[in-house]
């Protein structure tokens, strides 16, 4: 790997941003000092007074691969992220097929080694495969879950019986269970009430904040019950906020852990934008009003949310096109998503610390990533850094963006984009992807059983 100086650069180190050079070697952050002075070097980077931040790791990915490839793929969706600063991802499930055994664990994790230009973990997905959990957990899963309460994208819902099954294996494994909260009963309901209304509008009738807040309600008692560790995807209503923040800050008794995390779609977008969007803006918790982007991003800088992440779920345009009764849910999101918060930044909605604690520290704090020294801007730690002059943004446009889904439901919205990536030790973007396919690494779960090695040679003797 190169020795690399990044100078003439401002770090945010110790609580305060200052002037500093950074010193790269051997993929990791070797010195983090006012001058430095070193024998030999591969590069010097001049930073022109640029930042240099630690980079994103989004902990809720839909890279489509296997099966749905014409949406997305490990190489096209991890390039995506590494031009917008992600150097670590955890992917999903619902792919086809679902990674809900061994042999589509592996024949995903296959793919993903051949392809990815960044590090990533799996997802085992959990439907009526409560006997094969503890076998996923074993080969290297790194959560349980998209842990589907209600129907959505790939159709992976289970009842609350189930999940409570699912907990108790998981609890017993020492693993994470990751919940995506909708009630199916209000689902229907509502969608029935619908039926004949396609206005776009009307998703986010079909789907409202308290179905997601009586989810949310039931999987806590859940949880409580079985001592569970939980991490709640993409939560979007007020009053979801209020009962996360009543667990998390006044019934501290209980001794589950309880985490979430929101999108930059619910946080920058709202049911104003459905007459631009149309079907474009349809996705799982649908677009909410105003007091809920209020109450998620007062949520998120005063700890009740844990972390951002992108839900990137691209769709090909002609899918979107549909009606919104027939489009899939879903948007792309992955390389917009530090784009959108830097922007936040700078139009103080959040304090950048705050933005580097919920892109990059607490996802790696949550999701054990810190063992695999992640997440963290410090000596000894991998050299995942973004360098960003936050005196220079652009207009979001999907043509210009790298996932194969072309489009961006944050058209003409205002975006501050990294100049470059650099993921341990080694730049992956400088105005255009400059790693090779497959440079990424594969990041086990807590629970492998077998080594890397050992299931890369079983992969390539039985897939």
């Amino acid at each position: 790997m190169p020795d690399i100086l990044i100078k003439n650069t401002r770090v945010f180190f110790n609580n305060n941003l200052q002037p500093a050079e950074v010193l790269v070697q051997n993929g990791k952050i070797s010195k983090i000092g006012k001058q430095i002075d070193v024998q030999r070097l591969d590069q010097v980077i001049d930073a022109a007074g640029a930042l240099t931040l630690p980079a994103g790791i989004d902990v809720h990915v839909h890279f489509r691969e296997p099966g749905l490839t014409v949406k997305e793929d490990w190489y096209t969706g991890s390039c995506s992220a590494a031009a917008g600063g992600i150097t670590t991802v955890l992917e999903h499930p619902n792919t086809i097929p679902p990674t809900t055994g061994r042999k589509s664990f592996r024949e995903k994790l296959k793919l993903a080694n051949r392809k990815s230009i960044i590090d990533f973990g799996i997802y085992g997905g959990v439907t009526g495969n409560i006997e094969k959990l503890a076998e996923l957990w074993g080969l290297g899963v790194f959560a349980f879950g998209e842990i589907f309460m209600a129907q959505s994208t790939g159709e992976l819902n289970i009842s609350e019986q189930t999940l409570d099954e699912a907990l108790s294996v998981i609890t017993g494994l020492n693993a994470m269970a990751c919940i995506h909260a909708e009630d199916e009963g209000i689902r229907l309901e509502c969608e029935a009430h619908l039926k004949g209304d396609f206005s776009p509008q009307s998703h986010s009738r079909a789907r409202p904040t308290m179905c997601e807040a009586l989810a949310v309600e039931k999987a806590i008692a859940l949880i409580k019950k079985n001592r569970s560790r939980a991490h709640f995807c993409h939560i979007s209503a007020l009053e979801t906020v209020g009962l996360l923040r009543k667990e998390k800050y006044v019934a501290q008794k209980s001794s589950s852990g309880m985490t979430c995390e929101v999108t930059p779609h619910h946080l920058f977008l709202s049911t104003k934008d459905w007459d631009r969007l149309g079907s474009f803006g349809k996705m799982n918790p649908p677009l909410r009003g105003h007091h809920d982007v209020k109450a998620l991003m007062n949520a998120l800088n005063d700890g009740t949310i844990d972390m951002v992440a992108s839900d990137h779920a691209p769709h090909t345009e002609a899918e979107k096109e549909a009606d919104i009764k027939k489009a899939p849910s879903g948007v792309p999101g992955v390389e917009t998503l530090l784009p959108l918060m830097l922007t936040a930044v700078k139009r103080n909605l959040l304090p950048l610390e705050k933005m580097i604690d919920v892109t990059s520290r607490n996802p790696a704090r949550v999701f054990g990533l810190d063992r695999y020294s992640k997440g963290v801007f410090a000596e000894g730690y991998d050299a995942d850094l973004i360098i960003v002059d936050t005196r220079q943004s652009s207009e979001i446009k999907g043509d210009r963006l790298h996932s194969k889904a072309g489009w961006t439901p944050y058209e003409g919205m205002e975006g501050i984009f990294p100049e470059y990536t650099i993921a341990r030790g080694e730049i992956v973007w400088d105005g255009e992807v400059a790693a090779s396919r497959g440079r990424g690494k594969f990041l086990p779960g807590r629970g492998l059983i077998i080594n890397e090695d050992e299931i890369d040679e079983d992969i390539d003797d039985n897939v």
